[in-house]
């Protein structure tokens, strides 16, 4: 289908796996773009019951996360997860090359449930997906988190999404 890759990549927090899955075509057609199709990603991944507020801590440590893409050229990058507020399901958008490297990696979206029992990040390069260790990580600031992932791997031109 033009536009989209045509993978999801699931991340299972719980047992420390990675796998991907095709698309569903028909999703990708009827639910068109960010809103639509992470809404339903949403709805096909999630639980009743999921524990709000373990939404409110690091991302890597995070419930039921969804990072799509919200235009197939992957300008922008979508996250959705449920709302404690209001018990509804959140959108927030954010711009940058993120996005494009992650369809340039194969995936249309990232779906990340579970709880780690220790901080981890995600490693996306290509087919390898890894969970490592973020114990180095915690209190550090988005630019600080970025420059020790830099250069953990020794690449200085990956991309990294993190949040305080």
């Amino acid at each position: 289908m033009f536009g989209y890759a045509g993978r999801v990549l699931i991340v299972d927090l719980d047992i420390g796996r990675t796998r991907a899955e095709q698309l569903n075509t028909d999703f990708a057609q009827k639910y068109v773009g960010g809103i639509g199709l992470g809404m339903r990603l949403w709805i096909d991944h999630t639980k009743q019951g999921v524990d709000l507020l373990v939404l409110i801590t690091r991302w890597f440590w995070r419930l039921d996360l969804f990072l799509v893409q919200c235009f197939p050229q992957g300008k922008w990058t979508c996250l959705y997860c449920k709302i404690p507020a209001t018990n509804g399901i959140g959108e927030a958008v954010s711009h940058g090359t993120f996005g494009a490297e992650l369809k340039r990696a194969g995936y249309d979206a990232v779906v990340i449930k579970g709880k780690s029992e220790k901080p981890v990040y995600l490693w996306i390069d290509d087919d390898s997906v890894q969970l490592l260790d973020a114990s180095n990580l915690m209190g550090k600031s988005p630019s600080e988190t970025e420059d020790a992932i830099k250069d953990e791997l020794g690449d200085y031109y990956v991309r990294v999404a993190s949040i305080v």
